[in-house]
């Protein structure tokens, strides 16, 4: 085999390289052979051996593995080409027929000093690639809400002892209602609807929210209900006009206070029979205005079977007066947001169980209804549906409730408004330039 000079081999041990003496006798190869899209080559000075070393550069070969370089010879070039890759394999491609000495110090040269083969492919692209930091944008979104804190007012609409005050503090596991038990013995019946809210400051994890809860004592209490929906009406559409007033006046505040009914949960009385009329006009009514979540209190006075027959039935009921209940179909953003809001739709109504009252049930505590023949557990999915409402109400739907109440029924409102004759009070000449001076 030959192994060349002293001269040839740059002054290095004899090569040992299991190569045929052909490819050694000829520089050219044959046309029809392609060698294949060469590997980038790596930054300078990589690959030529220091003077101490006594090994030979390691270089990446053909098919991708690295092993001692081979003579420029030995390398497969196209006739009067510099190879498939200008900036991998231009060292390599303009060594051929040249010596190995000439050719590892031309290597050297122009990777060292002018840095072609290794950076010229990637000038380009490799400047501009880099961490920039656009996932940020979500945690200074974070800290901002956690200052300014959050607004949600749920109100709760239905006959009295359904327990729409118990399942509120069940919702949010605090005494946030007016009172957690129901009427007492010596307190009247209010003659008409009393609309009554209290406000709490809630704060889990860091995260501050203002829940107002509204309470409608006296609601279908009455012999004659007629228009018993309109106290509640008034007082949705005043909580619109008084955001609309902050809106268009001159000098708004940073941030207008949010009053605007967010939720609206309307308890259904476990009959298991059918709606009652005053039902369907109140949900008819206000399904334009408010986000109306229809549920069945006090499940467990049914069967599991009774339960679903009735939840059908009402939903059937709805769809034929023509009631949308949230989350509606148009409002659905994409495919993802239908297919989880059809699997909502088909459980409602919730069939829920309130308590605030908390029971040992196999070495754990957990709240529930102790009756004769067991413990009723609220958060138990087998015994009814408020672990699904309380997640769908707080943890998965309750931005898209106070976006859908912003965009849909206070914007439907304020074009309401706007278009009115006299509804908004035009600002006059004299009061422009009383606020210019």
């Amino acid at each position: 085999m030959h192994e060349g000079t002293k001269e040839e081999r740059g002054g290095q041990r004899p090569w040992r390289s299991c190569m045929s003496t052909e490819c050694y006798m000829s520089d050219v190869v044959p046309p029809e052979v392609r060698p294949k899209p060469a590997v980038p080559a790596k930054p300078p000075n990589v690959g030529v051996p220091s003077p101490s070393s006594p090994f030979p550069p390691q270089v990446p070969s053909i098919g991708g593995s690295s092993g001692p370089a081979p003579p420029p010879s030995a390398i497969p070039v196209p006739i009067g080409s510099h190879g498939p890759s200008h900036g991998g394999s231009h060292a390599l491609g303009h060594g051929v027929g040249h010596g190995v000495g000439h050719a590892a110090a031309h290597t050297a040269a122009h990777s060292g000093g002018h840095g072609h083969s290794g950076s010229h492919a990637s000038t380009g692209g490799s400047a501009l690639l880099g961490y920039i930091g656009i996932d940020t944008i979500i945690e200074q979104m974070r800290k901002k809400t956690m200052k300014t804190g959050f607004d949600f007012n749920i109100m709760v609409v239905g006959h009295s002892g359904l327990g729409k005050s118990t399942l509120v503090n069940t919702l949010f596991k605090s005494q946030v209602s007016r009172r957690s038990a129901g009427w007492s013995r010596d307190e009247k019946i209010p003659k008409t609807v009393e609309i009554k809210s209290v406000s709490h400051v809630i704060e889990e994890g860091g995260v501050k929210m203002k829940l107002t809860v509204v309470d409608t004592p006296g609601f279908g209490d009455q012999i004659n209900n007629d228009n018993c929906w309109e106290p509640i009406s008034k007082y949705i559409n005043e909580q619109y006009e008084k955001f609309l007033k902050e809106e268009v006046n001159i000098t708004r505040k940073k941030r207008i206070p949010d009053t605007r009914v967010h939720c609206c949960l309307y308890f259904i009385s476990p009959t298991g029979h059918s709606l009652r009329q005053l039902d369907l006009e109140f949900m008819k009514r206000l399904s334009h205005s408010v986000n109306i979540i229809p549920v069945i209190a006090k499940a467990d006075t049914m069967t599991i079977e009774e339960r679903q027959e009735f939840k059908q039935r009402v939903r059937k009921e709805l769809e034929m007066s023509g009631i949308e209940f949230y989350p509606q179909k148009e409002f659905d953003d994409d495919m993802e947001d239908k297919s989880d809001n059809d699997k909502i739709r088909e459980t409602m109504p919730f069939a829920v169980v309130g308590s605030d009252k908390e029971y040992q049930v196999n070495g754990k505590r957990v709240l529930g209804r102790k009756t004769a023949w067991g413990i009723v557990e609220v958060e138990n999915s087998n015994h009814c549906e408020f672990a699904q409402l309380r997640d769908f109400l707080i943890r998965s739907h309750l931005q898209d409730l106070k976006e859908v109440t912003h965009n849909i029924h206070y914007e439907t409102y304020r074009a309401k408004r706007l278009n009115e004759n006299g509804g908004l009070h035009p600002i006059s000449s004299n009061d422009t330039q009383e606020s210019n001076l």
